[in-house]
């Protein structure tokens, strides 16, 4: 059984992207897009991309801010997670759909490990072993929910 775990994992995270898939609308882009108020489409990788000239891009997480992960072979479409609180400049809490597949986390720590502190490698909690999981995420950083030009 461990072994299907391990096979299917990256599976049912890709599913993450929007557009259907595991766990039906509980998805990480519909659901960063929902409460975070960036209204970007697409697979969530991508919208790092989509959202040079149109939000601030950062690698200084703030409350309400998206992070974006790039994609990687166990997250092919990449994945989107809304930063809720600052605990240092390591370490947020986060919430995101589909990390656990079909559902939703919230407040999951997050730790960047990235050498020069600059959110561009992260570990993220992972419930199903009540701890931070091994795997190290690359990702591009945070997006402010805000329009450039101070409209929302």
């Amino acid at each position: 059984m461990k072994r299907w775990s391990i096979l299917l994992l990256p599976l049912l995270l890709a599913a993450c992207a929007g557009h259907g898939g595991w766990g039906g609308s509980v998805q990480c882009a519909p659901y960063a897009r929902e409460h975070s108020g960036v209204q970007l489409r697409g697979a969530a990788a991508s919208w790092w991309r989509q959202a040079g000239g149109h939000y601030t891009r950062t690698s200084a997480p703030e409350p309400g801010e998206v992070l974006v992960f790039r994609s990687t072979r166990r997250l092919p479409s990449g994945h989107v997670s809304v930063v809720r609180a600052v605990k240092n400049s390591r370490l947020v809490l986060v919430d995101h759909a589909n990390w656990e597949p079909g559902r939703v986390t919230r407040r999951a720590p997050v730790e960047d490990i990235s050498p020069g502190n600059n959110w561009t490698q992260v570990r993220v909690w992972w419930s199903p072993i009540h701890g931070m999981g091994k795997t190290v995420y690359p990702t591009y950083g945070f997006i402010e929910p805000v329009l450039e030009g101070g409209s929302s």
